[in-house]
């Protein structure tokens, strides 16, 4: 049973040699490929013997106790301590996400619901700015536009772990659960006889692509240049600092017109291009990441919800996984953990539903 951790013991083992190697961090890229991958198999490694030396001393406990009643006492809290080390192993052995390392770029976009819906997109994008702050991470916004009352029509927030976050702790992991229509019910600051309206925003979660993961061939690009719009500071309206490139094969669009100058907002243009690209290959390559994609946002309708907030009970509510609190304010302040961990919890289930490690070993 879990004879795959043996080499999995070996590869650690290789990977440590790698690292102490001081030419290796010559070059940055792979550097952090192979820090990436030993913080991967460094918990499935502490598990395996932990798991190993449980089942040891089990048996041995086993095989005294015909001798030895302290040996036959021990019996019980052995076998649970092999029995948790077992479940511990096996759902890190469980296959992932090959994105689930990865940093993600959230985008946010109004929908249903005009100004109402903007001001909700607003909320949302303080809302995983501040969760970003709780976890650690940075969380830096490439591209916005905004509306009349303060809101985002459309808002681009790049977030990113520091250092080498242990498995399923990346922000793709994490984030890629809010991937979907958000719906909120309360009553719009535009609303002057108190009634409570629906309105929805979309949340699109893309894992962002290092240049190694999508190679872009610039001729593929089409590089367009105009007059920054919108507030911002001086050189805004005055400049052609505000970029849009269009990638030519896919007919992807993206501008940038947030910062003051061209070559910045070329580089955040194409920081979220290389990550829609990314998901668009991953779509290709398997109608699972494709479903998965195409399960976040279609349409921003108030149809295809998968969480509605209530404002007026306080309430948040999952429609996935059946999960409800009455902590609205506290959720929209960063406090994603219990809703986000709902999540989790519901997909491992159905990984381990779908194949245990321990029936294939």
């Amino acid at each position: 049973m879990f004879e795959s951790c043996v080499e999995l013991m070996a590869e650690v083992e290789q990977l440590e040699q790698q690292l102490a190697d001081p030419s290796v961090h010559a070059d940055q890229v792979r550097a952090r490929m192979l820090g990436r991958r030993h913080a991967q198999l460094r918990p499935v490694v502490a598990a395996y013997r932990e798991w190993k030396s449980a089942s040891e001393d089990l048996v041995a406990a086993q095989e005294l106790a015909s001798d030895d009643e302290s040996f036959a006492a021990e019996i019980p809290a052995l076998r649970d301590r092999e029995r948790t080390a077992s479940d511990r192993l096996t759902e890190l052995l469980l296959p992932r996400d090959p994105l689930d390392d990865k940093d993600v770029i959230v985008e946010v976009k109004a929908g249903e619901g005009g100004e109402e819906s903007a001001l909700f997109a607003g909320d949302l994008l303080r809302m995983y700015v501040r969760y970003a702050e709780r976890r650690g991470w940075s969380a830096q916004v490439l591209e916005a536009v905004e509306s009349d009352l303060g809101g985002y029509k459309d808002v681009a927030l790049a977030v990113k772990a520091r250092g080498v976050p242990e498995p399923g702790q990346a922000p793709y992991a994490l984030l890629k659960f809010e991937g979907g229509v958000h719906r909120v019910q309360r009553v719009p600051v535009t609303e002057s006889q108190g009634r409570i309206h629906t309105s929805a925003a979309g949340v699109l979660v893309l894992p962002e692509a290092e240049e190694v993961d999508v190679v872009v061939d610039p001729n593929d690009l089409r590089i367009d240049v105009y007059r920054s719009s919108g507030p911002g500071g001086q050189s805004v309206n005055t400049t052609d600092s505000a970029v849009r490139i269009t990638h030519l094969p896919s007919g992807v669009v993206v501008s940038c017109q947030n910062e003051k100058s061209q070559l910045q907002n070329k580089e955040q243009a194409m920081r979220i291009l290389r990550a829609r690209l990314l998901a668009l290959a991953e779509e290709a390559a398997a109608s699972a990441a494709s479903d998965a994609r195409r399960s976040q946002v279609r349409t921003v309708d108030r149809s295809e919800r998968i969480r509605t907030y209530n404002f007026p009970e306080n309430r948040i509510s999952d429609h996935r996984v059946g999960f409800k609190a009455y902590n609205l304010d506290q959720v929209l302040d960063g406090d994603l953990d219990a809703v986000i961990g709902a999540c989790v919890e519901a997909d491992h289930a159905a990984r381990l539903a779908a194949g245990d490690p321990r029936e294939a070993s």
